[in-house]
Order: C-alpha cells, then structure tokens, then sequence
C-alpha cells in the first residue's frame, strides 16, 4: 500500500464527503518572509514546536513538569527523522488562541497542538496527512444510557460557543442543551445529576474518564475530525511539509504511530483503522 498516497487521498474524500469542505494542501497564500526552511532548521541544530501543556492525553506536563502526551511523542520523533539527532527540539507551550499566530509570525518552525484541519484554516496555513481522527463523544455515568435515542428529552452538556453544539442539535435534536464553561463546571453537574452526559472532543475525554474511572465514553462518534501537524505556507517550507507528511506515513505504516495512541488509552482512530 502507498500509505503517503492514501492518506493525501483520504483527506481529499474526507474533505468533501465528510465535512463538505476542501483541504488546501499546496501553497495558496506566501508565508512571511522570514519563515525558516527546513536547510535552516537543520543548520541552526533544532526545530522548534509549538505544543500543548494542559490538554491530557495529548500534551500535558506530568507531576514532575516534563511534557507527556501523544503529540509530545509526536514531536519528538519527528525532530529526531528530520535532523537526525536525539533532542533537538524546542517544545513551546502555546494557548489555544495563539497557534496560528504562533506559525505565521514565525515564532514555531511547526505546531502540533490539537489543532484540526478545516477549509477555513487550509487559507492560512498548510497541514500535514493526518496523524489521528478525533471524534466528539459523550461521556456519562448512567448504565442505562447506550444508544443515541436514550438521550431523547435528556440534558446534555457542552461547552459554550463549541462546535459539539451543532452536532448534538443533529443527532439528538430532542435534548436539552446545558452550557458550561469548563471541564470541571461539567464534571460538578455530572457529579450532581443535573446533566444526563457530556459531550466534547474524544481525546480530551479519554484522558478525563482515566482519572475519573466511574465515568464511561460512548462508542458512537458524532464528528470525524483530523488532527495535522501546521507549518507555514509558502514554498520555501514545501520540502519541510513534505519531509512531516513522509514521517507521519512511516508511523502509521509501521505500526508506531497505533501503539502510541493506544499507550495513551486514546479512542481508536478511524484513521488508523482504516490502515489495518
């Protein structure tokens, strides 16, 4: 199988069957000037990457304040295939507001900081092949709810402004929507049987109900959605792109990249299912 091939493929299909949209994956837009090539990463010794600090099981800081996760282990292989020595990398923790910004102003050679690939985006900076699909899920701990028509007249939790909305609204267009603000503003309603479930990012729970055991995600993806590595647009960073989307290929082919997100008791990816 050409795995690079078939994922190129993949996001294209993905692109239009799934979320309607197109992935710009060659340079629409110049990058700024002063983005750093991949001969200038390599001469100045490491690459710096922009990750998460506060987003278990991705990337997280352990109770030792060393960076853990899947997109830390990530980083970490790719700086090790892409120059070719052990630490050399810069991890750059960076909020969610600032990860665009981040690339474009040059700040990071590339992020991998739970960030999706959408067509709006595809405008300002360019994605690797996926290397995880993610999914809302719910989470809850009522046994007796198991399928979707369960939660018919039920409350739901969900973050404000967040695109889980629209998909609860879809698939259960009968519950009732409560708003929170936090993980743990969801948590304490849980805890307190004001909310049936919640509802959120598949990889953001997993690590949540590892903590909290007496939880329970359900199997039933409401979104697909594709997690990338971003690097800066612009020609000058095509072989920088194309040198990410080659190793991430290699994970996913050799099996590294599935016993990774396994390690972190992710949600399996339909992604790498697809692969075996």
């Amino acid at each position: 199988m050409d795995l690079f091939g078939w994922c190129r493929k993949f996001l294209l299909a993905f692109a239009f069957c799934l979320l309607s949209c197109s992935f710009s994956l060659s340079p629409i837009f110049t990058s700024p000037a002063n983005a750093a090539e991949l001969s200038e990463i390599q001469q100045r010794g490491y690459i710096k990457i922009a990750v998460k600090d506060n987003l278990p099981p991705l990337g997280f800081r352990d109770r030792n304040g060393n960076l853990q996760g899947l997109e830390i282990d990530i980083a970490r292989r790719l700086a090790q295939d892409l120059l070719g020595k052990p630490k050399a990398f810069k991890l750059i923790p960076v909020q969610n507001r600032d990860r665009i910004s981040q690339v474009l102003d040059n700040q990071v050679d590339i992020l991998i900081a739970r960030f999706t690939a959408t067509e709006s985006r595809s405008r300002l900076v360019n994605f690797s092949i996926p290397y995880y699909l993610d999914s809302a899920l719910l989470v809850t701990k009522n046994a007796s709810l198991q399928r979707l028509s369960d939660f018919k007249q039920r409350q739901i939790g969900v973050l404000r402004g967040s695109d889980t909305i629209a998909r609860i609204k879809y698939f259960i267009p009968n519950a009732e929507l409560v708003g929170v603000d936090s993980y743990k503003q969801a948590q304490n309603l849980l805890e307190t049987n004001k909310i049936a479930a919640f509802a959120a990012d598949g990889s953001l729970l997993s690590g949540w109900v590892k903590q909290n055991p007496q939880y329970r995600l359900l199997d039933i993806k409401l979104s697909t959605e594709p997690l990338c590595v971003v690097i800066a647009k612009g020609l000058q960073n095509d072989k920088l792109r194309r040198k990410v989307d080659s190793a991430i290929a290699n994970y996913l082919e050799t099996g590294w990249l599935q016993e990774r997100v396994k390690y972190w008791d992710l949600p399996p990816s339909r992604l790498l299912d697809a692969i075996r």
